[in-house]
C-alpha cells in the first residue's frame, strides 16, 4: 500500500510539472559569441545534476541541489530565451495543488491540509 501511495504522489508531482510547463517554451538563438553554447550546455548539466542530487542526497545536503538548480536556471536566461505564455488561474491552481499534494504523498506518504 505504501508503494501505491508513493507512486500516486510521483504521478501527481509529474502532473503538476506538466500543467505548469505547458506554457513555458525555451528557444535558443544562434549568437556569434562562443560562450552562449557553453552556457546552454552548462544549464542542462546543472539542472540535471541538481535534480539528481535532490533525490539522492540526504536531507541535510539538499541545499547543494538548490544551488545547482538555481545556477542552471540563471544559465538558461543567460544563454537562451525563455518564453512565458499566459497561464489561466485555474491551470496555475491545479498545477500548484497537484505539485504540493504529490510532493507530500511522495515524501511522507500522507497529505496534511
Amino acid at each position: 500500500m505504501r508503494l501505491l501511495i508513493r507512486l500516486t504522489g510521483l504521478a501527481l508531482l509529474l502532473l503538476g510539472i506538466y500543467y505548469l510547463g505547458q506554457n513555458i517554451y525555451f528557444s535558443t538563438n544562434p549568437y556569434p559569441y562562443w560562450w552562449r553554447g557553453i552556457a546552454a550546455d552548462a544549464s542542462i548539466l546543472f539542472l540535471t545534476t541538481g535534480i539528481l542530487m535532490f533525490f539522492a542526497l540526504p536531507s541535510r545536503d539538499k541545499v547543494l541541489s538548490g544551488i545547482a538548480i538555481a545556477i542552471g536556471i540563471l544559465l538558461i536566461f543567460a544563454s537562451s530565451r525563455a518564453i512565458l505564455n499566459p497561464t489561466s488561474l485555474w491551470q496555475f491552481v491545479l498545477s500548484l495543488a497537484s505539485f504540493i499534494g504529490g510532493y507530500q504523498l511522495f515524501t511522507t506518504g500522507r497529505m496534511s491540509i
